[in-house]
């Protein structure tokens, strides 16, 4: 006779995206620590073991929320580190919708207390983010447009790093200015060759 727990149907589909989309809510609501898998299935209004029927664990139900919302777009290559930077952040003003700040505040705070979901947050969300920011610096270094004693470790996730503090902690919006202000100000000067 067949395991019972084998003959059951997986969660996909747009059942699936309902119960992450629910976990977001609860998530932007309650934050990290108070998100329950009985919140979640509350909300979804399913069973906690559906859920646990796709995800073993809250830190892999949450990452796969959050990377659920997020697009990894083609890594631009317009000819230029400006042109390629601009490209790849232009969206970073999504970033002044309340959910998305709650969500991604809630994964600042996982990512401080809970081991197991940041380092699967950093492996599945961040490391394809980090990947393609580092790509864009190393085709602009093999253009010339970049020193060579450049760390591209240090200088590629800058960007948003910087974005991410004047939004929250010094309350400013994520516009396009500001990003552009920031490549043009900071991130084109501290990588460019010295007269």
């Amino acid at each position: 006779m067949p395991d019972p727990a084998t003959t059951r149907p997986r969660v996909e589909g747009d059942r699936e995206q309902e119960i992450l989309d629910a976990t977001l809510t609860v998530l932007a609501d309650a934050g990290y620590d108070r998100l329950t898998m009985d919140a979640v299935a509350a909300e979804a209004k399913a069973s906690k073991a559906t859920l646990y029927r796709r995800w073993s664990s809250k830190p892999a139900l949450v990452v796969d929320a959050v990377c659920s919302h997020k697009v990894h777009p083609a890594i631009p290559d317009t000819g230029s580190l400006r042109g390629d930077l601009l490209a790849a952040h232009s969206g970073m003003g999504g970033l002044n919708d309340t959910r998305a700040l709650a969500v991604q505040a809630a994964v600042v705070t996982a990512m401080a207390r809970d081991a197991e979901f940041a380092a699967t947050y950093r492996r599945d969300f961040l490391g394809p983010k980090l990947a393609a920011a580092r790509t864009i610096f190393e085709r602009a270094r093999a253009r010339g447009e970049i020193r060579d004693d450049v760390d591209l470790d240090l200088v590629a996730p800058a960007l948003p790093g910087i974005v991410l503090h004047r939004v929250f902690l010094l309350g400013d919006e994520a516009t396009p200015d500001l990003v552009t202000q920031v490549i043009d100000e900071i991130i084109l000067p501290a990588v460019s060759h010295r007269p």
